[in-house]
C-alpha cells in the first residue's frame, strides 16, 4: 500500500496548494470570512474526495491542471458541509480533526458565511474556463454536483439524519440516509472525473456502482470508529451516536456483522473496476483503505 499512501499524500498536497491559490488571503473588512474559509479548508483531512476526482480522471488521461481544480472545488463543498454540520443547531461539535471547529474558532455567524462562501466559490471554480475548454463539460459537472448536494442528496441526507434523532430507522432507511448524506458527494467525485474524461455510459455506470459501495463501506467504518476508535487518533469525540441514541449500521447489525458487510462492499467495489485493468489499482487500494483506516 506504500504506492497508494504516497499517492494519497501527493493528492492532499496538490489539493491544498490549489485551495490556497483559489482562496487568497484578504485584507479588507471581509477578511474574517476569508480567514475562516482558509482555516477550515486547511484543517487537515484525508482528501478522499479530491483523490477520487483525480484517480478517476487519471483513468482517462485527463490533464491534472483540469482535475485538480475540480478536486479543490469538491473539497470546498465537503468543507462547507462540515462547517455547517458542526454548528450548534446541527451536531454541535467543538472539535474537527483535532482542531476547534469553525464556529468555535470564530463565531457562528462567520462559520455560516464561510460555509456559504465555500459552496459559492466551488461553483465559480468549476464554471471557470480554466477548469476545461469545453463549456458543456463544465456545465455537466455543475449539473452533477448540484444534484449530489441538494435536497435529494447531501442536504437531504442531513435532514434525514436530524429527523432520525426522533425516529427508529431500519437498515434500508439508514442505507438511504447515508447514500444521500455521505455517498452522494463520493459518487459525484467519481462522476466528475469521468465527465472530465468523456467516459462512456458503461464506464460511468461502473464507477457509480463502485462509489455506491465504497460510500456505504466508508460510513460503516465511521460507525465502527465511533464505537471503537481512539478520540486522539480521530481528532474528535467518540461514542456520540450511542450517547444520542442514534441508529447506525453498527447498532442495527452489531460490530462483527457490520465489519463483515463493509468487507463485502469493498470486494464488490473492486470488482466494478475490472474493466479498467491496472489503471484502476489506486481506486482498488482506496476501497481497501476505507475500511482499514484508523481515523
Amino acid at each position: 500500500m506504500s504506492e497508494f499512501t504516497d499517492a494519497l499524500a501527493d493528492v492532499a498536497a496538490a489539493t491544498e496548494t490549489a485551495l490556497l491559490k483559489l482562496i487568497p488571503a484578504g485584507d479588507g473588512p471581509e477578511s474574517q470570512v476569508i480567514d475562516a474559509m482558509r482555516y477550515s479548508v486547511m484543517a487537515g483531512g484525508k482528501r478522499l474526495r479530491p483523490f477520487l476526482v483525480l484517480a478517476t480522471a487519471d483513468l482517462f488521461n485527463v490533464s491534472r491542471a483540469c482535475s485538480e481544480r475540480v478536486a479543490a472545488a469538491l473539497e470546498m463543498i465537503h468543507t462547507y458541509s462540515l462547517i455547517h454540520d458542526d454548528l450548534p443547531a446541527m451536531d454541535d461539535d467543538d472539535l474537527r480533526r483535532g482542531k476547534p471547529t469553525c464556529h468555535v474558532e470564530y463565531d457562528e455567524a462567520t462559520a455560516i458565511l464561510a460555509g456559504d462562501a465555500l459552496l459559492t466559490l466551488a461553483f465559480e471554480v468549476i464554471a471557470h474556463q480554466d477548469t476545461h475548454d469545453s463549456a458543456k463539460i463544465r456545465s455537466d459537472i455543475v449539473l452533477e454536483v448540484s444534484k449530489a448536494i441538494g435536497a435529494h442528496g447531501m442536504v437531504g441526507g442531513q435532514m434525514l439524519d436530524l429527523v432520525a434523532e426522533d425516529h427508529v430507522l431500519g437498515v434500508s432507511e439508514i442505507t438511504r440516509l447515508q447514500r444521500m448524506k455521505t455517498g452522494a458527494l463520493i459518487n459525484c467525485s467519481c462522476q466528475a472525473g469521468a465527465i472530465l474524461g468523456k467516459a462512456s455510459e458503461t464506464q460511468r455506470h461502473l464507477l457509480n456502482a463502485y462509489a455506491h459501495d465504497i460510500g456505504l463501506a466508508f460510513q460503516i467504518a465511521d460507525d465502527l470508529l465511533d464505537i471503537e476508535g481512539d478520540p486522539k487518533e480521530l481528532g474528535k469525540a467518540t461514542k456520540k451516536d450511542e450517547a444520542a441514541g442514534k441508529v447506525t449500521f453498527v447498532s442495527l447489525l452489531g460490530v462483527e456483522r457490520a465489519r463483515e458487510q463493509a468487507e463485502i462492499l469493498t470486494d464488490q467495489a473492486m470488482k466494478h473496476l475490472e474493466i479498467f485493468g491496472e489503471k484502476g489499482n489506486l481506486l482498488r487500494d482506496l476501497a481497501q483503505f476505507v475500511i482499514e483506516r484508523r481515523n
